[in-house]
């Protein structure tokens, strides 16, 4: 499957209107876990900063994952007291799960979240969510490693933020500065998409959809943010850090074998209605430039391994010609799944013939770079020939790199519609999502919510049992996605209190 020559299945961004009276635009989640004593005044907090500064509709969803304490009477009583205030009961821990969960079936077309602690300055929220609203970006991060972020916290968390991005840049490549900073946003069409392809249900989860949204090539704005460190904090940072580097294994092996669909990510070239129309756009072509270098390298080193052995028992020609064909065979297996994305067995047969012919033609240079050098001289040295054939095979590897590109694996659309984009309407730039749960969005727009935990209506909180809506699969059977209308006109039955 090439996952770089897709039409793509997300709609073009579009600046987002002001909506309707009651139709929230941004919605942030505050996952929250046994915070009884943080939860009222963070939440009181972020709702007058919101009133005062926000221009748009808002809502503050409180995601309670399975507390032992009272949280669940506080954010039950917030509900009840704020009209911005959801409340929601998850029956099973994990910050991941109740951010799928509540993000899934979320009507507003930006979603956000924060930790309870409030840690990050909330005049940094505007702008996070600013180039969503805008259509400018796919996801939004607070970022505490920029140059103009202010952050105050012991060196101990700061060593192990810093590590733990080192190593995401080091074996997954990323390029944002912050996964772990607990100030994100999305927009609805993307989560909607994107959130299927996500398996952590912790602390993980948001470090793996950054990973896959920007290997996506989808855009991720950083906002550099102040930050204070909780010294309250209840998070256990061995058992964090040994489930991130297992989940940094896990992905990193994913995308490895390419069996992430991230091509139901792509968005098409540009927002000008003009620039939708062009054809022929290259694509990847610096990501195919770094990959072709990286097989290059090691199938270069691969060559002179080869040519010394068979050098031992044969001539200069003979053993060239030997190690050119088994490295070339490699060299075109290598670059056909790592460089230029193409999975499955087929054409592996045709990729391989072409490749025999690209390889014919480096035959042809550096079987002729060492005739001239015995012309030259009737006894050259060994240095002296594979100086010779190194110059030769880098003159190869310009034009192999070019005639793999435009012949051997050309990049051509895919004209068979993924089922993701079957029912996609371009004039409707986002989608619903119809999952099998008791929790929906329409329940969750309209404010009719069941009993909660305790046992009376004045606590409005959804709860969800083990297995089912709290732990939303990635498998496409339990979420089809349909196009609506990003707003709609229907009152709001909270308004009214």
């Amino acid at each position: 499957m090439r996952t770089d020559s897709s039409p793509g299945n997300l709609p073009a961004r579009e600046h987002l209107p002001a909506g309707s009276a009651g139709t929230p635009v941004l919605d942030v989640v505050i996952p929250v876990y046994n915070e009884e004593k943080d939860l009222q005044p963070c939440v009181m907090r972020l709702h007058e900063h919101l009133r005062r500064t926000f221009p748009y509709e808002f809502r503050i969803t409180i995601a309670d994952n399975a507390s032992t304490d009272t949280t669940p009477r506080v954010a039950a009583r917030l509900d009840s007291e704020i009209p911005e205030v959801r409340s929601f009961r998850l029956e099973q821990k994990g910050r991941g799960r109740a951010l799928r969960t509540v993000w899934s079936a979320s009507d507003a077309p930006i979603l956000a979240y924060m930790d309870v602690d409030l840690s990050t300055d909330l005049n940094a929220l505007l702008p996070l969510v600013a180039p969503l609203i805008s259509g400018h970006s796919d996801l939004a991060i607070g970022s505490r490693l920029a140059r103009s972020s202010r952050v105050v916290r012991g060196a101990k968390r700061e060593f192990i933020s810093r590590s733990y991005n080192l190593i995401l840049r080091g074996s997954l490549q990323a390029r944002f500065s912050d996964a772990q900073c607990g100030f994100k946003a999305i927009r609805r069409d993307v989560a909607q998409v994107l959130l299927p392809l996500v398996e952590d249900t912790g602390w993980f989860f948001d470090t793996e959809m950054l990973v896959l949204a920007e290997r996506a090539g989808l855009r991720i704005h950083e906002v550099p943010v102040d930050w204070v460190d909780d010294p309250d904090s209840t998070v256990h940072i061995v058992k964090t850090a040994t489930d991130d580097l297992k989940g940094v294994w896990r992905v990193g092996r994913a995308l490895a074998t390419g069996s992430l669909p991230l091509d139901r990510l792509a968005r098409p070239f540009g927002d000008d209605p003009r620039d939708r129309e062009l054809t022929d756009v290259p694509k990847g072509l610096a990501r195919q430039l770094v990959g072709f270098c990286v097989v290059g390298a090691l199938s270069t080193l691969f060559y002179l391994l080869l040519y010394t052995g068979f050098r031992t028992f044969s001539g200069s020609q003979v053993a060239n010609a030997l190690a050119l064909l088994v490295s070339a065979v490699a060299n075109t297996a290598a670059n056909r799944r790592l460089t230029f994305g193409v999975r499955g067995r087929g054409g592996a047969v045709r990729h391989q013939a072409q490749g025999l012919v690209v390889f014919g033609i480096g035959l042809i240079l550096t079987s002729g770079s060492l005739a001239a050098l015995n012309a030259a001289t009737t006894d050259p040295g060994h240095s002296t020939e594979l100086a010779v054939l190194i110059a030769a095979n880098l003159a190869a590897t310009v034009l192999r790199f070019l005639l793999f590109r435009a012949w051997v694996f050309p990049d051509r659309r895919d004209d068979t519609p993924s089922p993701v984009a079957a029912g996609h309407n371009p004039a409707s730039p986002t989608y619903s999502t119809a999952a099998r749960s008791p929790y929906d969005a329409d329940r969750f727009r309209t404010g009719r919510f069941g009993t909660g935990q305790f046992g009376s209506d004045q606590f409005r909180t959804d709860q969800f049992r083990a297995g089912e809506a709290a732990d939303l699969t990635r498998g496409d059977a339990t979420m089809q996605l349909q196009a609506v209308r990003p707003y709609d006109d229907e009152p709001n039955p909270r308004d009214a209190r």
